[in-house]
């Protein structure tokens, strides 16, 4: 289980396989583990060397609590800081949801560092719609059990009990902090026609950042885009079987 150290917060990354370097990054109030859950990373392992990064706030990497902590580009860092700890130049990447929004910052700051991004559940718009001060709201008021009961009220599925686990196991004031500091985030859509490498960005059709993902994919020069039909958010990380054929297939046309 290794850490690196980037400007003093200290984060936690997993290595599995061999070959190209790949990049998984989740979303707020996720971990690695949830690649392991869902399949990523039996899947992937045997064609990649995979780099599996808990964000700042999340897992086993230091969890401040100040939001600027979590200015975009400093947690792009922290996926350099890894690639740098492990002697690669290059790799490609692959965020969900919040990891979809490191990898805007990663194109506006450290695109030389990347073959491909693949982003997913994310666009580059500002993100004061996207529920993000009720969720602050509701972890202010009742930790990260209210935070849960609103997910299983304005969910059609149940939670399951890893998952519920997962949850319970976050620093609140850290989820506070990274949550303020994705909804404070500036619009990064300028970034969109400098990212020449090649990109996939896909998002459920029953997920409310859709219509922001398409919207984005229209504007980069070098995109494929994939519409996931009937999946939410949370769907379009939980069903791998239905995104790993469109991200396996880019990953072999790209090289």
């Amino acid at each position: 289980m290794p850490y690196i150290d980037n400007n003093g917060v200290r984060i936690h990354y997993h290595v599995e396989g061999a070959g190209t370097p790949l990049v998984l990054q989740h979303g707020l109030t996720s971990s690695i583990s949830r690649w392991y859950s869902f399949g990523f990373v039996d899947a992937l392992k045997n064609d990649y060397r995979l780099l599996l990064i808990d964000a700042r706030g999340h897992g086993d990497s230091d969890k401040p609590y100040d939001a600027d902590a979590y200015d975009r580009k400093a947690m792009a860092s922290d996926v350099i800081a890894v690639l740098d700890a492990e002697s690669i130049d290059r790799a490609h990447y692959m965020g969900y949801s919040m990891g979809g929004s490191i990898g805007f910052g990663i194109a506006e700051s450290f695109a030389d560092r990347f073959h491909s991004l693949i982003i997913g559940g994310m666009h580059p718009y500002p993100l004061d719609g996207e529920g993000l001060e009720s969720a602050v709201d509701l972890i202010k008021s009742g930790g990260m059990d209210a935070y849960i009961a609103n997910m299983e009220n304005n969910s059609e599925e149940p939670i399951s009990s890893e998952r519920k686990a997962q949850l319970l196991a976050n620093d609140p004031q850290a989820i506070i902090g990274a949550s303020l500091g994705l909804k404070n985030r500036p619009d990064l859509s300028h970034v969109l026609p400098t990212m020449t490498m090649p990109c996939l960005v896909y998002a459920g059709d029953a997920d409310g950042l859709h219509v922001g993902a398409e919207k984005c994919a229209k504007r980069m020069p070098n995109v494929t885009w994939v519409s996931l039909p009937d999946l939410d958010h949370s769907q379009a990380m939980e069903r791998s079987d239905l995104v790993l054929p469109p991200v396996q297939s880019f990953l072999k046309n790209v090289g």
